[in-house]
């Protein structure tokens, strides 16, 4: 079919056409590997962040509001005044479920 010397040819073709594939593979593997790092260390993060979040939630809430409201010192005064407001509604809806009904006349 084919004469012995176009088959050495398309043989050599062949083992460049491959060697260029490996190399190309390996490049791309390269290019792959560097972009996902960023990928990696993000993911990381979230990690490390979902280990901590329970822990971190009431200090990071505390900072973020001291950041949003410098000079507000609302936040203290919520928390201080909290646990009064919240016992007075307590109370007070106590003291409304637990009166006897009128009937209207």
């Amino acid at each position: 079919m084919y004469p012995a010397q176009e088959l050495k040819e398309l043989a050599a073709r062949k083992r460049t056409l491959r060697r260029d594939i490996a190399l190309h593979r390996a490049q791309c593997a390269t290019a792959a590997a560097r972009l996902a790092q960023p990928v990696a260390w993000i993911d990381r993060m979230l990690a490390s962040w979902r280990r901590l979040a329970p822990l971190a939630a009431v200090p990071l809430a505390l900072l973020a509001a001291r950041i949003v409201f410098p000079r507000q010192k609302i936040l203290p005064t919520l928390v201080r005044w909290a646990p009064l407001a919240f016992n007075a509604a307590r109370g007070l809806g106590a003291t409304f479920l637990s009166r006897p009904r009128s009937s209207p006349s």
